[in-house]
């Protein structure tokens, strides 16, 4: 017997291969989902490592000693005991030893405290930019910046005294609390990279309001261990070496990471060790879970599909093969020998594809990790052939099921040419594929997580099912016009759709050509949709094509230092993000004079230069002063004390400020103050009343009878002027009156501004405009908005937020306050200098985001690697269609080609049976793939908008919904030209041999 079935192998070995290959394709399809997880989980870990920041690739360990304990200051300012035990057994760093007191003594004030730090290997890791690096007891080494600053030069001395906070003051100040040391600055320094890993979690070169300059003040171990010291802060930092933190050792890492955390808490309670690895880890888990939700959406299509495919070309064969089952039949032999000859030709087929499957699978992987990762390698490992068991037994399964009818039909039904189809009655098979379509489409939009349990065979199911049910509706409309055509005489295109309507199984070809073409199109979606987010989030996540952070200073300085460098607004405009709060939504302030050419822009977004219109509308010419000699004259007659401000800022750039001119005094006085930033003319932005003393209330009545503008103030007209709630404005005969009732707090002041901006503020706005009509600007002050325009989204913040002119913004603040994160936005048009041009005017650049660099890590995320498995099912749909395709015309062909012969030879025309012949099956095809795109969309509509293809965390930005349609199009035309080529060919192969030699 095996004998035989060898030898009917051997005598259709052209169909065997084929159906060896499909076999082959089915099992390598269940071989290279899991396969492809490995390499993708190894390439998303490989890239998160290699684009993590400094700070998640480091550790380290702290403890302070504070002098309550240590009066003389006298302990070590190292502890490698402590680092010996905790890092015991910790291979593969590099360890710095480090330690910091705070002191006062080097700036003016002592609002905040200098960093007085020892840092291990220090000269190795900064630029001397004068003198030399640290040698003996005393030296110190201090930033080139605040060198310039404080004109303070190397070989000066200075002299330091370690400080403690007094909590007490309002607000906090740091207290001299030791005996001064006397320091030589032997050099000034610049970080030579200040990201680098070296600088662990200590953030030395941050500054801002709250944290200083961003320099510290350097010096050696000796040093520290001779200077009296309020609080010691000693670390222990770790720095991997090469090859350290690598893909290969991450299970280690985490294990590492967590010994070491349980090892600091028993060691001593006052020991902290912090470590960015465990962040890093977890972005990497995180990662790796999406790719494994996106991998299996087409995974499970592919092998449904490639089962249904051995499922339709066995069926197909073994109709051809009926009439040699006829003669088993016919001889009586028993069920076993009946079912081993029915059923072992394709057996064999089915199971030699099936193994050659599982190493076809991984190599095929291989090729491909090593196409598009290069460097990082899929790891093969025996865990990707989990489900190649199963892929094996369903395509044997199908194939038995296949040729269920040959194995029980009597001989009559398998001597008939043309058995008998009832259209009426549907198959169980297809109608359990509908029900459980519409069960698991049904979770898939009810349940939260849809793609867990049988949600994530809802797209697979719902791809098959709308497959048949196309099937179902057009071949009876194709039926229809066979006819038609048949009475009308065009003999061609009614053998041809007679073909295609009324052959056994033609339906179930028809359904898998167009499940084909829509697992071809629906990773089309996939993979287009999610490059369309992806390169979305990269522009308006960013929010201009590069973007460059600026150490902290006040808007208006922002706002003069890129105006200098860019006054027509056409490559830089100046940006500070709105934080938001107490129900008003964050935004952004931006100079809108560059509106129309910086920003990235979202789709379906007012035009820009109307926009800019609207939020900056044409405003009352500013009140200011023309020198440098600022005047007020003021009346008043309260009894409480007042003190008086005004808010400036220059008109030639030079700055702002809150110039304090003093006490209010009873009676009419002038009060006058030099303000060297004035020398050019200053704008008057606000006028402050405020109240002193230690009274709980302050009344107040005064009368601003003159300023010493360059033109007469607008004095004697209260609409001219606005002021805050608890101030009440009305012109009086000798000026603009005030009166007011405030806290002794200076926090809560009387502010008077002239009426030189809009008011309210107009604002664009995405989601819905503030509730309360009012937003919380970067200065922290309360301004009411007006909405002029809705927006998609606001660049570089999202689909909930406001968009407001900074200028505008900073004069409504009324007193110069820094930025936190001041930034210049920058589009493909700016010089490649454009750092060194904002430096030469007071902007120093702290840190670069571009959308290209966000787009690249985008890329290296595991949403973007995950699928390119997609693309893969793509290419492996479309060919098994095509295989399927084969091997149905390779079986047509004999009995096709007796028909049409026998038609010849009783005076069918060349031209009709041409028709017939060319036309069938690439027709099939044609209308096949066209509603494969259609059931790739309808399938896209009902599943794809619960694809993490943005992460699992994805951003609050209007991302495509659909891919664009010349991508699907291109999907399915793939699809089309490599299945019509095999029926092209197919139909020329059929018409030679039905032609007379």
């Amino acid at each position: 017997m095996i004998s035989l079935v060898l030898a009917m192998v051997w005598n259709r070995r052209g169909q065997a291969v084929t159906l060896a290959l499909l076999a082959m394709l089915a099992v390598a399809s269940a071989v290279a989902a899991p396969a492809y997880l490995v390499a993708a989980e190894r390439v998303v870990a490989d890239r998160q490592i290699a684009r993590a920041p400094a700070r998640d690739l480091t550790l380290v360990t702290r403890h302070t000693i504070d002098n309550q304990e240590d009066p003389l200051g006298t302990v070590d300012i190292r502890f490698p005991d402590v680092g010996r035990v905790l890092f015991l057994g910790l291979n593969g760093f590099t360890f710095h030893h480090s330690a910091e007191v705070p002191t006062v003594g080097l700036e003016k004030d002592n609002s905040l405290p200098s960093r007085l730090v020892f840092r291990q290997n220090l000269c190795a890791h900064v630029r001397i930019v004068a003198g030399r690096c640290l040698v003996g007891e005393g030296d110190v080494l201090l930033g080139a910046a605040s060198s310039e600053r404080l004109g303070i030069a190397a070989g000066d001395t200075i002299t330091l005294t370690a400080a403690r906070m007094n909590g007490l003051a309002r607000p906090p100040t740091w207290d001299p609390d030791g005996s001064p040391k006397t320091l030589t600055v032997a050099g000034t320094y610049r970080p030579i990279d200040p990201t680098d890993a070296y600088w662990g979690l200590h953030g030395y070169f941050v500054s801002g309001d709250d944290m200083g300059p961003g320099e510290p003040v350097f010096t050696n171990a000796v040093t520290l261990d001779t200077m009296v010291r309020t609080t010691t802060a000693m670390a222990i930092d770790g720095v991997p070496q090469p090859g350290t933190i690598d893909v290969d050792r991450l299970g280690q890492l985490r294990a590492d990471m967590g010994r070491l955390a349980a090892t600091a808490d028993e060691l001593e309670g006052s020991l902290r060790f912090e470590s960015g690895i465990p962040r890093l880890l977890d972005r990497i888990d995180e990662d790796r879970a999406a790719a494994r939700l996106l991998v299996p959406v087409l995974s499970i299509p592919l092998v449904l599909l490639a089962c249904f495919t051995i499922y339709l070309t066995v069926g197909y064969g073994a109709v051809g093969r009926q009439s040699e089952l006829a003669v088993v039949a016919l001889r009586g032999s028993r069920w076993w020998t009946r079912w081993w000859l029915a059923t072992g030709e394709s057996l064999v087929a089915v199971l030699a594809g099936a193994v050659a499957g599982c190493l076809a699978g991984q190599l095929l992987v291989n090729t491909v990790a090593a196409i598009l990762f290069p460097g990082v390698g899929a790891d093969p490992a025996l865990t990707s052939l989990r489900y190649a068991p199963f892929a094996a037994v369903a395509a044997l399964v199908a194939a038995v099921v296949a040729q269920r009818r040959q194995l029980v039909s009597p001989v009559t039904g398998l001597l008939r040419r043309a058995p008998v189809v009832d259209r009426r009655r549907l198959p169980a098979a297809e109608v359990v594929v509908v029900v459980l379509a519409a069960v698991t489409g049904a979770q898939f939009a009810l349940v939260e997580d849809p793609l867990t349990g049988v949600g994530l065979f809802a797209p697979a199911l719902i791809v098959l099912a709308l497959a048949l049910v196309a099937a179902r509706l057009l071949l009876p409309l194709v039926n229809r016009y066979a006819v038609r055509a048949l009475n009308r005489g065009r003999l061609g295109v009614a053998l041809a759709g007679l073909q295609l309507s009324r052959r056994p199984g033609a339906g179930r070809l028809f359904a898998l050509l167009v499940a084909s073409a829509a697992v071809a199109g629906y990773a089309a979606c996939t993979v287009d949709t999610a490059a369309g987010g992806r390169d979305a989030e990269a522009r308006l996540g960013t929010g201009a094509d590069r973007v460059l952070t600026v150490q902290s200073v006040t808007r208006q300085r922002l706002l003069n230092g890129v105006r200098a460098i860019d006054p027509d607004g056409k490559f830089a405009m100046a940006a500070v993000h709105i934080a938001g709060g107490a129900g008003a939504p964050p935004g952004l302030a931006v100079d809108t004079r560059a509106l129309p050419g910086v920003p990235a822009w979202p789709g379906g977004a007012p035009d820009r230069d109307d926009l800019r219109e609207r939020l900056r509308p044409t405003a009352p010419t500013p009140i200011a002063f023309g020198s440098q000699d600022i005047a007020v004259e003021a009346t008043t007659t309260s009894t409480d004390a007042l003190e008086l401000a005004v808010s400036v800022s220059s008109l030639t750039g030079q700055g702002e400020g809150l110039v304090e001119l003093g006490d209010l005094r009873s009676g009419t006085h002038t009060y006058r103050q030099e303000v060297p930033i004035c020398l050019g003319g200053c704008q008057i932005n606000a006028i402050r009343i405020s109240g002193a003393g230690t009274v709980t209330r302050v009344r107040g009545d005064v009368v601003i009878r003159s300023l010493a503008t360059t033109t007469p103030a607008p004095l004697t007209d209260a609409a001219r002027w606005r002021a805050t709630s608890e101030t009440r404005l009305s012109a009086s005969p000798d000026g603009l009156r005030a009166e007011f009732e405030v806290s002794a707090n200076v926090a809560q002041a009387a502010w008077i501004q002239p009426a030189s901006t809009p008011f309210p503020l107009p604002i664009g706005y995405a989601g819905t405009a503030p509730a309360n009509g009012t937003i919380l600007d970067a200065g922290a002050t309360t301004i009411p908005v007006a909405p002029v325009a809705a927006l998609p989204a606001v660049p570089g913040v999202g689909r909930q937020a406001i968009l407001v002119d900074l200028e505008y913004t900073d004069l409504l603040s009324r007193e110069p306050k820094r930025a936190p994160e001041p930034q210049i936005w920058l589009n493909a048009a700016a010089p490649a200098d454009i750092v060194d041009r904002l430096a030469d005017h007071g902007l120093h650049v702290v840190s670069e985001t571009s959308a290209g660099q966000v787009r690249a890590a985008l890329d290296d995320e595991g949403p973007a690697v995950a699928l390119w498995f997609h693309a893969l099912a793509a290419i492996l749909a479309g060919l098994l269609g095509a295989g399927a395709l084969a091997l149905t015309v390779a079986v047509d062909r004999i009995r096709r080609t007796e028909d049409l012969a026998a038609l010849r030879a009783q005076g069918l025309r060349p031209r009709p049976a041409g028709q017939a012949t060319l036309w069938t099956y690439p027709v099939l095809v044609l209308i096949a793939s066209a509603l494969g795109l259609l059931v790739a969309a309808a399938a896209w509509r009902l599943t794809g908008w619960a694809l993490p293809l943005a992460g699992l965390t994805p951003p609050d930005l209007p991302l495509p919904a659909w891919p664009r349609p010349e991508v699907l199009l291109g999907a399915g035309a793939a699809v089309l030209v490599v299945q019509f080529l095999v029926a092209v060919l197919g139909g020329r192969d059929l018409r030679r041999r039905i032609e007379p030699r």
